[in-house]
């Protein structure tokens, strides 16, 4: 089965700019949709921006459209997260899952890493 583990998460001025990354071990993405979502205190989990296997397809949350950019690098088995002009409502954990569907429904994402934390001061 495989694990995935997000990285490149911290703190950052409004305006800023981080790349998240999202690496796959235990097997490769292979025919995988790979899926970043986001959990603020107090709320649920929620999509944030998906890539199909070939990357020919990508979708965002409007809330994050033009600013945030998706992209997967298959030979390095990883996803990555590209995310520019930031907000302090952008704040919150950030989490990579991987899903057999290209859908923002959290509930067929699955292999959950741990997340990494994004704090965007005002």
């Amino acid at each position: 089965q495989v694990q995935l583990v997000e990285s490149g998460g911290g703190l950052v001025q409004a305006g800023g700019s981080l790349r998240l990354s999202c690496a796959a071990s235990g097997r490769t993405f292979t025919g995988d949709v790979v899926g970043w979502f986001r959990q603020a205190p107090g709320k649920e989990r929620e999509f944030v921006a998906a890539i199909t296997w070939t990357g020919s397809s990508k979708d965002y949350a409007d809330s994050v459209k033009g600013r945030f950019t998706i992209s997967r690098d298959n030979a390095k088995n990883t996803v990555y997260l590209q995310m520019n002009s930031l907000k302090p409502e952008d704040t919150a954990v950030y989490y990579c899952g991987r899903s057999d569907y290209f859908i923002r429904v959290k509930s067929d994402y699955g292999s959950w890493g741990q997340g990494t934390q994004v704090t965007v001061s005002s």
